[in-house]
């Protein structure tokens, strides 16, 4: 299984932690010793699995298509107005993270960073409707050809860390990593208006595999 390089100081930590309360147990005796093993493991294994980060290659570079920047479920499919930079009515697409899928982030399209903001705020649960405009989050738009394409990244209530690799005049190239939220998140990508919608509502997606729009 390969760990993504944001889980290094996570499971270093727990390890440390769970070596110090392992000790301590040992001295109240095997059966507390043998609980705590078990329940460091179950733990330890959890973590592993959030922090993993599968190789995604691209099945087709089309700059055409937009493929899914997160794995999830696909929680939101509607026209919308983005007032914070785009100032338009759009095709948004959110897609809700659960601790249980991959949280690496990707970039669907290439193009250039035209804009990149992060923004302080609340942890309000991912799949209320004011998490996208009052919870801590990212913004970051990429500019191409086809137009421009913003990706807000929104910590939920147990994520409490946003992680973009990406600032405003940077090319990125499509499929390559845009960022990573720690446990459980929300990623909303707002489209040209005319976008012909490729996901279904509730659908399961994985980032980097399964194209959610195209454009025209």
């Amino acid at each position: 299984m390969r760990i993504h390089k944001e889980g290094g100081a996570t499971i270093l930590v727990f390890s440390l932690i769970g070596l110090i309360v392992g000790v301590g147990c040992n001295y109240l005796g095997l059966w507390a010793l043998v609980a705590f093993i078990i329940v460091f493991v179950i733990l330890f294994l959890f973590i592993l699995q959030f922090f993993r980060n599968p190789i995604r290659r691209i099945p087709l570079k089309d700059e055409n298509l937009i493929y899914a920047p997160a794995d999830g479920k696909v929680v939101v499919i509607e026209k919308a107005f983005e007032p914070e930079y785009l100032n338009r009515e759009c095709l948004q697409v959110s897609i809700f993270m659960s601790p249980m899928n991959v949280h690496a982030n990707r970039c669907s399209t290439s193009g250039e960073i035209s804009y990149s903001k992060y923004h302080p705020g609340k942890y309000l649960v991912a799949w209320h409707p004011k998490s996208s405009t009052e919870n801590e989050r990212t913004t970051t738009v990429i500019k191409n050809e086809n137009g421009e394409v913003l990706y807000r990244q929104i910590a939920g209530a147990l994520a409490r860390r946003i992680v973009n690799y990406l600032k405003t005049g940077d090319h990125v190239d499509q499929g390559q990593e845009l960022g990573f939220i720690k446990f459980g998140s929300r990623m909303d990508i707002f489209l040209p208006a005319d976008a012909q919608v490729e996901a279904q509502m509730d659908q399961m997606v994985k980032g980097n595999l399964d194209v959610i729009a195209r454009f025209k």
